[in-house]
């Protein structure tokens, strides 16, 4: 069965089996109370009823704000005439500034489709009705990124338990790589904790700490690698630069969906544009290609996301909406 296919079956199989079930019945395991999970995929489904279907004359779009947002306006340019074409709608770029912005945009109905980074999909997914369906791959189907704690040459930090006393930089608190992941790391494996052991920073972005640490800014900082080699391929930083003192297991990248409440035939067009689109000669592949990415792939936030969702656990974070 195609992508197309299978998302056409999964989109019936939701509306029907939402039609079937009462409201007062609605299965949502951790997502908001606006929402039911009656097929328990873990996100939103599709609303029952066509008028709380939504079919915009533009669509919005926003891409996690890892990096400066105007080199992703750019960077997007021709995947979003290519969603116009296949859509027929209006599509705008949304430069986002911070993760709680660009969740809190989908969740008051500003936003229609999004990538979200690695650790804001869980509080996507569950505050704001976010239904990811594909991440960015190789050609050979590879995929994701590691958490690399990074210092600069002659710091003093020649291993991990060398951060004690000094100041670590992290990016975000819904961060995977800036935040949650070390901080899970670091307690479980070195027994260290933020405040007790060292002192925690936030830069507010993945390319903020990189530069911190080039700069001499910062001893030492959590980061995402994927970030960091598309620095080192602008040469915005050199690697002589950077040491890296831990390097993760690999986690899902970027994850990229719409939001729940678009009519079902628009999400069929978007989910299309997202596999039809040629990469070749593209503004995406020009800029992603650094990290050795040249495709979609499908996923399921059900699987891809169950690590984040472990270290999520592990520290003790909540998808509680406010």
């Amino acid at each position: 069965m195609n992508n197309k296919n299978i998302l056409a079956a999964a989109i019936a199989a939701t509306v029907a089996m939402f039609a079937g079930a009462a409201q007062a019945d609605c299965p949502r395991g951790d997502l908001d109370e606006r929402f039911c999970d009656v097929d328990g995929d873990l996100i939103a489904d599709i609303p029952e009823d066509p008028a709380q279907q939504i079919d915009p004359d533009t669509l919005v779009f926003a891409y996690t704000p890892v990096e400066d947002p105007a080199v992703y306006k750019t960077a997007w340019a021709d995947f979003l005439t290519h969603l116009e074409q296949e859509t027929g709608k209006k599509v705008v770029f949304f430069p986002v500034q911070s993760n709680a912005a660009q969740i809190e945009a989908m969740r008051s109905g500003r936003l229609h489709i999004a990538g979200f980074n690695t650790g804001s999909n869980p509080l996507a997914v569950n505050c704001a009705g976010f239904r990811p369906f594909t991440i960015m791959a190789a050609p050979d189907g590879s995929f994701g990124y590691e958490m690399e704690i990074i210092t600069y040459p002659g710091s003093g930090i020649d291993k991990i338990e060398d951060i004690k006393g000094k100041q670590l930089a992290f990016t975000a608190p819904t961060s995977n790589s800036g935040f949650k992941a070390p901080s899970a790391i670091l307690k479980a494996d070195y027994d260290m904790e933020p405040e007790k052991d060292f002192e925690p920073v936030f830069s507010g972005k993945h390319d903020n700490s990189v530069l911190g640490v080039a700069n001499k800014d910062y001893p030492a900082a959590a980061i995402a690698n994927s970030v960091m080699t598309r620095m080192i391929e602008r040469d915005v930083v050199t690697k002589d630069q950077i040491v890296s003192i831990y390097k993760s297991q690999t986690f899902p990248t970027t994850g990229y969906g719409v939001v729940n409440n678009l009519k079902p035939e628009l999400q069929q067009k978007i989910h299309d544009a997202f596999f039809n689109f040629e990469w070749d000669g593209s503004s995406l592949q020009e800029e992603f290609e650094k990290n050795g990415e040249g495709q979609f792939l499908p996923i399921t936030y059900q699987e891809f996301w169950e690590v984040i969702r472990k270290i999520d656990s592990a520290n003790g974070v909540s998808y509680a909406c406010e």
